[in-house]
């Protein structure tokens, strides 16, 4: 038999309704799929690079964003910040064992776009 016991709304804020308007998993999913967040942990897949090295590769990207876009995502958990005590100052981003899981996740819909490309591009003349 079923359970058929109600979830309280801390249990549905823990376990996360996407489609919920509360919902705390929205606020990470847009900095994970938004444009900046894509392309960062696509980046850092690559490995550890310093804050100008992101900013080179991840060409259109003002620094504003690209810091704002790092700070999402290392207060969400997925990118690891080190600031070497060296002069002038040096700051490395790695992705945390968390941000791997999820920067594969975004690689492959990436790597699908990029492979489908001609035909999205296809019905998009169409339109």
């Amino acid at each position: 038999m079923p359970n058929t016991k109600a979830a309280t709304l801390s249990e549905l804020m823990r376990r996360g309704e996407l489609f919920s308007v509360k919902c705390p998993s929205r606020e990470i999913l847009k900095h994970v799929t938004s444009r900046w967040g894509v392309l960062v942990l696509v980046a850092l897949m690559e490995g550890t690079h310093r804050f100008s090295d992101l900013r080179r590769k991840v060409g259109g990207v003002s620094e504003k964003m690209l810091a704002q876009t790092l700070q999402c995502l290392e207060k969400d958990g997925f990118v690891n910040r080190v600031s070497l005590p060296v002069v002038p100052p040096h700051v490395e981003y790695t992705l945390t064992p968390l941000g791997e899981e999820v920067g594969h996740k975004v690689e492959s819909l990436a790597d699908w776009i990029e492979d489908n490309l001609p035909r999205i591009m296809k019905v998009q003349q169409k339109s």
